[in-house]
């Protein structure tokens, strides 16, 4: 009986035993990843894009995510999970049509789960229209072709920028409809291209590409660089002192030609004379010069009361109807510029300018290769104008002041001379004339010169501007700049 009761005791004993040593059973929750959206569309070259997966992981488990894509770029591939949601964020492809982002969490018991969000990347943006005043900064960037849709305006307080090697064309308009860009009064453009990748502003008709200013073909493969008035020009306005009157009374500011005096964005004049606007370099304004009205047209590049606090170096100007460059008052220094086959005038100035033009070229302009003219009001001021080559073939005369112009000219070469070509009024009272260079015979040299040949005026064959500093223009490529 004993040995009954000692053998069941160790059974029962054995039993609660092995019960006792058996491991809990624990049930997670499923790890489960979703996409907040199942797909998306971004543009081609988005940056700086998102997606939100939905995340469920047991609150007793740790879990890591990975993300692969195709056709985007992830800019945090990897990482911890932290809350109900992962944002994975990532840049478009450069191709474009379909992308995916696969998203895969693994918890810390080793369970895995993936979900996909499908991009569409849109296709390449080529050209961009414009119609719309800039009254925010922005920036124009050398992948696209930007067209203005008629005049446009980079209003007060916003900054234009535009990157090397872009294009800009403007469309066919006339009258009040001409296209044109206008930088106002405390505006500011920044287009400082190279010499490898210069800014063009062109018409539509013109077929040039960022692709081929990329490849360093910089001239246009279907228009002659003769051909003008397909659309208007750039115009520059600023805060800087100008010589102007309506009758007998002075004005400190007017409106520039070129712009119906409907719109106040063309006002131009004040009393800073360091203001500034921007930078402009490298620069080819091409093709443009369209009439608003009769004797109305607009300069390849016209200054109006722009400050020393603006650079304007390396610009080019071809075939435009009308002036190449026209300054209106304003202080600005301008220096490496060409100007080739345009209508009129080559160099312009009036309502007392009081900057200087150094290392230049003229080119076979239909008008003077210099309309120089005085102060129009009571504020009188001088500008020099020095180191430049001119080809003069074809033009009117070679410089024409008023009588009451002030201007220092020095250093300067004429080539191409016609017959009737003349230098007017050297009897001006505030023009000075020295190193100038007329490539004629001494004995011809009284025939050019309206009145008595004055002493810095010299016959013989020179070149005086640094022409290795225009190079990169289409007129240097051409070899029409030697």
């Amino acid at each position: 009986m004993k040995l009954k009761k000692l053998l069941f005791f160790s059974l029962f004993t054995s039993s609660v035993f092995l019960s006792s040593c058996e491991e809990e059973v624990i049930i997670y929750a499923e790890t489960t990843v979703s996409p907040a959206s199942a797909s998306g569309n971004v543009d081609f070259g988005a940056k700086a894009q998102s997606v939100t997966f939905n995340v469920s992981v047991d609150p007793a488990l740790t879990a890591t995510y990975s993300a692969t894509g195709t056709n985007v770029t992830i800019s945090n591939p990897s990482g911890t999970v932290s809350g109900s949601s992962v944002v994975i964020n990532f840049n478009a492809g450069s191709a474009a049509g379909a992308g995916s982002i696969v998203l895969t969490v693994t918890d810390s018991e080793g369970r895995k789960s993936s979900a996909t969000y499908v991009v569409t990347v849109a296709g390449q943006i080529k050209e961009v229209v414009l119609t719309s005043n800039i009254t925010a900064s922005t920036t124009w960037t050398a992948d696209k072709t930007w067209i203005l849709g008629g005049r446009i305006v980079v209003t007060s307080g916003a900054t234009l920028t535009i990157e090397p090697g872009t294009v800009i064309k403007g469309q066919a308009g006339t009258g009040a409809n001409a296209t044109a860009l206008i930088i106002a009064r405390g505006a500011k453009i920044n287009a400082a291209g190279t010499a490898a990748k210069p800014i063009i502003f062109t018409t539509v008709a013109d077929e040039i590409s960022p692709e081929l200013v990329a490849q360093g073909k910089f001239n246009s493969p279907n228009l002659e660089p003769t051909i003008n008035g397909l659309w208007g020009g750039v115009i520059v306005l600023g805060k800087a002192r100008i010589s102007a009157s309506s009758g007998t009374a002075d004005r400190s500011e007017v409106q520039i030609e070129g712009i119906p005096t409907s719109d106040p964005n063309g006002l131009y004049g004040g009393t800073d004379d360091a203001d500034n606007s921007g930078v402009i370099k490298y620069i080819s304004i091409r093709h443009g010069g369209t009439n608003i009205g009769s004797g109305n047209e607009i300069n390849g590049l016209t200054l109006g009361g722009v400050g020393t606090g603006t650079v304007i170096d390396h610009v080019e100007v071809v075939a435009n109807q009308d002036d190449g460059i026209e300054w209106f008052g304003g202080s600005v220094n301008v220096s490496n510029a060409v100007v080739w086959n345009c209508g009129d005038d080559g160099m312009d100035t009036d309502q007392s300018w009081s900057g200087t033009l150094d290392n230049f070229a003229v080119i076979t302009v239909s008008g003077h290769c210099f309309e120089l003219d005085g102060p129009e009001g009571s504020y009188q001021a001088g500008h020099k104008i020095k180191n430049g080559y001119v080809i003069a073939t074809g033009s009117e005369d070679l410089i024409n002041v008023d009588a009451n112009s002030i201007v220092d000219l020095t250093s300067i070469s004429f080539k191409g001379i016609g017959a009737t070509q003349k230098i007017n009024r050297v009897t001006a009272a505030g023009v000075k004339f020295e190193d100038i260079w007329l490539d004629v015979a001494e004995a011809m040299l009284p025939t050019h010169v309206n009145g008595a040949v004055p002493a810095g005026v010299k016959a013989g064959a020179q070149i005086k501007a640094d022409l290795s500093k225009l190079s990169w223009t289409w007129a240097a490529q051409s070899g029409t700049l030697k």
